[in-house]
């Protein structure tokens, strides 16, 4: 037989786009436009609805970027219009769409005159079915029009204005395209969707399989009875040619795919939050549209805060939310508060994540989400399943190590280990994507790129338009029903995300075990892109820890006389764990929104300053006594942990001596020698007598790298950047402060345009040496990191993550290794041969890399480098430019815990109040070793204390919690506060506690008053 499969494809392609496309919607005539713009920001639907209306020209050039256009649409539909059987009236509204990038350009809401939703207008979703409007035949209704202007453009990654209000110019971004009523033929609409179907999944069989040329056959018979002059009046008939291969059934053996709606609505990114409110709006009301037309639809929504927006500003579409949720077809999902980064927040600030989703999802629909849902972020913390467990959940879904550039993850489903031992069932979906459209290409990749055939049978795939939103539409739900028994397809069905992780948990019991950090092998820039963003983040953490723990003691020890700011707590909180999210914490959002987190953080900080002074100055009294607030979970300067008393002088003085290149700094406890360019040629601790500097090196090493990804500016670091670095060894000015307490060397230097000042401070009584660097970055495409070459012989690094800390391995033995060139810590980071250690601290830095040599003498030099400061040119071209002050410690002679205890130092800076009295702690614990993260009151208003805590060295270790106010009972919760199993943790009496916790265990006990 000759072969002409290629001839009968090309037929097949030109006739979908020159007939059938066309076909779908007959009869249409134009709409009569008027219009009103709004002068600023959005308003709500109410005050737009009663503005005057001025006439609208069709297809005008409409929209400067980030403006509003309301449009409001009337006409008369015909009579005989609808009536012949298999047809329907649309309204069809296309305000200027480039149909490749939905969720990255204009937008609408259709909204009816009585101020309720109707459903979005976007892209691929330009419809609105008449029977939606209210019924009759006059057409009456508004379209709030969104000018968000495509800042991807083409992601290309070039520079652009746009991501700025202020700078993205007054032109027009959009021409009205075609707004008219339409008669929609529903026979040559499903046609459509029989092709699309067929098409795609022929395209992905053998050649040498008699099922893809059945499907051709099938659709060259389709081609041949239907009249290219009479689509509507013959698509019947070419439907019935395809119902045979339609109808067969899909192989017994065949791939299982669950497939969810879902729309990964970001946050933020390159859109600001007030923008995503609307974005979230549109795309729920689609969905809620398209529920009322198929039961059998499911729709995945996570995002707490994304619900608490519709409950805000969009009550009446709530209200429809919620319906949709009791009748199990809108699925809360994930439990946290944002689909947030987890590499960068802090350990508590992780478990608020889950505490305020779950709660709210909890409170609002009755529903506890059992996985959490983190397809998009940037890496995965090894300390997320024992969080995951903690808050109740037993599965995690993710979707972004897909994105991996080197190695493949060996698993798609498999239990994930985390740093404590726990181990969580996760689901990392084979269809690599979050934004399923349900195609051929897709449901076939899932099947063959699934690594676990033979063990487990099914996997997940989440369908809808994502990211910048949309959904689920119409045409995919179509693919859904025809691909759920198919010869050659995978098996689809529709269902929630439990139904899936219920089926497969108990079909694959012997599961693989993933160790440690889910690391991604890109993005690895995001640990330090716009660093006032990340210094803010890690001041409100700290600032919050503060001000719960001064206030729950206060309201232990006042009693009435002072009333636990509950409320106001929670609302800070909620809008820190906002900031949060994947792509503001991480730094690869436009302008806008980190002008806009930057403005949330110095409120968040002003707020949070009043309520801990307040909480304080009640606590202490009146008086002229001098206290220092500790609430670091160490000793400090003679004050307990978690409470205020006097200081005690911290010891000897430091001296400082001139020599003939540099200076000596010497507290008894640690000697800094720093030459005359200000670089620190030796550093020892007196314990040890051991200098940390290798020898023929220099520390506090600034290194500007040139900094030019292959793509993705804000967010990747390629590996060769290392080699195009310039060391900035000298120094424009030095100059020694002196005190009772403390040396100061002032070191400047210019590098470029910028100017960048040092202090480097050794205190009476302190066993690191301070840094502080405050530059006026003016850089481009440039990176720069501080050095540290250490004496050690270091096979391993530690690095804090969430309640405990990650060793990763300082060589690169293997593509693993070497893929990690660019790591993520918390407050501090250790490297250490036995018996000796140096910590180096930050308060506001995450990126860091460690790197190993050999030298001439033997020894090994391993250096630790944290990055400061990028400059990336896209999303925002103005990325990072201006003042940021980052502060360091670095202390030799250290061990894991000399490590955990200087970076709450450096992060928890003293705070001294007058008053009469001081505070004795709530709380005790007799083991260093076990760390206290949080001390508040209940959130059930019960006024019982919570303590939240973890073992910190990684080590078995015991003590005893000791409550200091009147106690009937210690209980373990989970991190909801409900009570729960808690291995190692018994009662001795109503106020102690015993613990004996396994490395890195994290406890919640409620302490009953």
């Amino acid at each position: 037989m000759h072969d002409d499969r290629r001839i009968t494809e090309e037929r097949l392609d030109r006739f979908v786009r020159e007939r059938i496309l066309p076909a779908i919607y007959g009869r249409a005539i134009p709409l009569q436009l008027s219009s009103w713009d709004a002068p600023g920001e959005p308003v709500p639907a109410a005050e737009a609805l009663r503005q005057v209306y001025a006439q609208q020209e069709p297809g005008a050039p409409w929209g400067k970027a980030w403006s509003t256009k309301w449009l409001r649409l009337q006409g008369e539909v015909p009579e005989d219009w609808g009536m012949a059987e298999s047809t329907t009236v649309e309204i069809i509204v296309d305000l200027g769409f480039n149909s490749e990038v939905p969720g990255f350009q204009c937008e609408g809401t259709a909204w009816r005159s009585d101020g309720s939703i109707i459903k979005a207008i976007s892209p691929r979703n330009y419809h609105v079915p008449l029977k939606l409007l209210g019924g009759g035949h006059s057409v009456d209704f508004y379209v709030e029009a969104a000018a968000n202007p495509d800042v991807a453009q083409g992601w290309s990654f070039a520079p652009t204005p746009l991501g700025d209000k202020a700078t993205s110019g007054e032109e027009p971004q959009y021409r009205l395209g075609r707004i008219a009523i339409a008669e929609m033929n529903e026979t040559v609409w499903e046609l459509n969707q029989d092709v699309w179907t067929l098409s795609g999944l022929m395209h992905e069989l053998p050649i040498e399989m008699p099922r893809r040329h059945e499907i051709l056959r099938a659709l060259e018979r389709m081609l041949d009875v239907m009249d290219p002059d009479d689509v509507a009046g013959t698509a019947a008939a070419g439907r019935a040619e395809l119902t045979q291969v339609l109808s067969r059934p899909a192989y017994a053996s065949a791939h299982e795919l669950l497939a969810t709606g879902h729309a990964h609505i970001d946050s933020a990114w390159l859109w600001p939050v007030r923008e995503t409110i609307r974005k979230c709006a549109r795309t729920f009301s689609n969905v809620v549209a398209l529920m009322d037309e198929d039961p059998d639809f499911v729709f995945s929504c996570s995002s707490a805060q994304q619900m608490a927006w519709m409950k805000e500003f969009f009550p009446e579409l709530f209200v429809r939310i919620r319906e949709k949720v009791k009748a199990g077809q809108f699925v809360p999902v994930g439990g946290m508060w944002v689909e947030s980064d987890t590499n960068m927040p802090g350990g508590e600030a992780m478990a608020r994540q889950f505490v305020e989703g779950k709660s709210f999802f909890l409170n609002e629909f009755d529903i506890e989400c059992q996985e959490a849902w983190l397809p998009d972020s940037f890496g995965y913390s090894g300390a997320i399943p024992q969080i995951v467990k903690e808050a109740g959940s037993r599965w995690f879904l993710t979707q972004k190590i897909s994105w991996n550039k080197v190695n493949r993850m060996p698993h798609h489903t498999f239990a994930w280990e985390g740093i404590d031992g726990t181990r969580l069932f996760t689901h990392f979906p084979p269809v690599d994507t979050y934004n399923a459209e349900l195609h051929g290409r897709e449901l076939a990749h899932a099947e063959r790129n699934y690594r676990d055939h033979g063990r487990g049978t099914m996997s997940l795939v989440p369908f809808g338009y994502g990211d910048g939103g949309g959904g689920p539409t119409r045409e995919m739900v179509a693919a859904a029903h025809r691909t759920a028994d198919l010869e050659g397809s995978p098996k689809v069905r529709m269902g929630t995300a439990k139904d899936f992780f219920m089926k497969a948990e108990a079909e694959y019991t012997k599961l693989p075990v993933w160790v440690g950090e889910m690391y991604l092998e890109m993005h690895r820039g995001t640990y330090t892109s716009q660093a006032k963003t990340k210094r803010g983040n890690r001041r409100s953490e700290h600032l919050l820890r503060e001000a719960e723990l001064w206030c729950a003691t206060a309201a232990v020890r006042l009693g009435g006389a002072y009333a636990y700011p509950a409320g106001e707590l929670k609302r800070l909180w909620r809008l820190v764990l906002l900031q949060q999210f994947h792509d503001i914490l991480p730094g690869s959002s436009i302008a806008w929104v980190h002008q806009d987190a930057e403005r949330n953080y110095e409120a968040i900080a002003r707020d949070l300053e009043a309520i801990i002074s307040h909480a304080a100055q009640a606590l202490v009294g009146e008086g002229v006594q001098q206290f220092l607030l500790n609430a670091a979970p160490h000793q400090r300067n003679g004050v307990p942990a978690l409470g205020a008393a006097e200081a005690t002088e911290p010891g000897p003085g430091v001296t400082v001596d001139e020599l003939e290149d540099g200076y000596v700094l010497d507290n008894g406890i640690i000697r800094a020698v720093l030459n005359h360019d200000g670089l620190l040629t030796s550093l020892v601790d007196h314990a040890s007598g051991r200098d940390a500097i290798a020898p023929g090196h220099t520390g506090n090493l600034l290194e500007l790298f040139r900094d030019t990804p292959n793509e993705w500016d804000a967010w990747d670091i390629e590996e060769f950047y290392r080699r195009n670095v310039t060391p900035l060894t000298q120094a424009d000015a030095l100059d020694v402060e002196r005190s009772p307490s403390a040396v100061v060397v002032v070191v400047k230097r210019k590098v470029g345009a910028s100017t960048i000042s040092q202090r480097l401070t050794l205190d009476a009584g302190a066993a690191s040496l301070g840094i502080s660097t405050t530059v006026d970055w003016q850089e481009r495409e440039k990176m720069l990191k501080i050095a540290f070459p250490l004496d050690v012989r270091a096979d391993r690094s530690a690095s804090e993550t969430q309640f405990g800390h990650v060793f990763r391995p300082t060589h690169t033995n293997t593509s693993w290794e070497a893929a990690k060139f660019e790591i993520c810590a918390h407050r501090w980071i250790h490297v250490a041969e036995p018996g000796y250690g140096v910590a180096v601290s930050n308060s506001s830095s995450y990126g860091h890399d460690v790197t190993r040599a050999v030298r001439a003498d033997g020894g090994t030099t391993t250096t630790v480098r944290t990055s400061l400061l990028r400059s990336a040119r896209f999303p925002d071209p103005e990325a990072d430019r201006g003042e940021h002050t980052l502060e360091l410690s670095i202390r030799p002679g250290a061990a894991i815990a000399d490590a955990v205890e200087e970076g709450y130092r450096t992060n928890l800076q003293p705070r001294f109040i007058t008053g009469g009295r001081p505070v004795e702690p709530l709380l005790s614990v007799t083991n260093p070793a076990i760390v206290v993260e949080a001390v508040k009151l209940a959130e059930d208003g019960s006024g019982d204390v919570i303590v939240r805590l973890y073992e910190s060295l990684g080590e078995r270790s015991t003590g005893i919690l000791s409550a200091n106010f009147e106690c009937s009972d210690v209980i373990a919760t989970d991190l909801l506060e409900r009570p729960a199993e808690a291995p190692g943790v018994t009662v001795e009496k109503g106020s102690d506690a015993k613990l004996v916790l396994r490395p890195f265990q994290l406890v919640t006990l409620r302490l009953i008053r």
